[in-house]
């Protein structure tokens, strides 16, 4: 069974005040693109979903090793992108979505939901101390509904309707997002 990874990278980065997903880590990579390698890392196919008006991030990405794939319709909200990049990769076996303003998930994190999808749940997620994470496994089960998203709810409904496997994690990277300028390390 194919998995894919597919980060969500055309945000607009509205409370942050400027695009966070190029700011830089202190590695000085752009925080998109860490996230990017830590998908790569458990999904070697992975797809980068950017706007159209950021081609340094596109052109970063890619230089990465992620597949990038631009959303036309981005201000229509997350669930535009997500279905962007489901409809790129619309015949696999299931999709590990994954934010690109969480550079700080592991790996092993992201591998353990892979691990989910493969086992036959059709619907997995990270949790760290009760909290649910990220990234989130889609089966096939969900190829339809994900491919016809808009707004800006994204999978939201999908992840309070119907039941999640949680595989617990001792990752805190998989609540850590970047929000603010403060969120950044130094």
């Amino acid at each position: 069974m194919q998995i894919v990874g597919v980060l969500l990278a055309a945000g607009f980065s509205r409370r942050y005040g400027a695009n966070k997903l190029i700011q830089r880590l202190p590695d000085g990579s752009f925080v998109a693109v860490a996230a990017g390698r830590n998908l790569l890392a458990a999904l070697p196919d992975s797809i980068a979903v950017v706007r159209p008006d950021v081609p340094e991030l596109a052109t970063a990405l890619q230089a990465a090793g992620l597949r990038v794939v631009i959303c036309e319709n981005a201000q229509l909200g997350m669930g535009a992108s997500l279905a962007e990049g489901i409809r790129a990769a619309i015949n696999a076996g299931g999709w590990v979505v994954a934010l690109a303003d969480m550079p700080f998930i592991l790996p092993a994190s992201i591998r353990a939901v892979v691990q989910g999808i493969e086992a036959g749940y059709p619907l997995v997620a990270t949790q760290f101390g009760g909290e649910r994470g990220h990234p989130v496994g889609f089966s096939s089960h969900y190829r339809a509904e994900l491919s016809q998203l808009s707004g800006d709810e994204g999978a939201r409904r999908i992840l309070k309707r119907d039941p999640i496997t949680f595989i617990s994690s001792t990752d805190p990277g998989v609540i850590r997002d970047i929000d603010t300028p403060g969120d950044l390390p130094q």
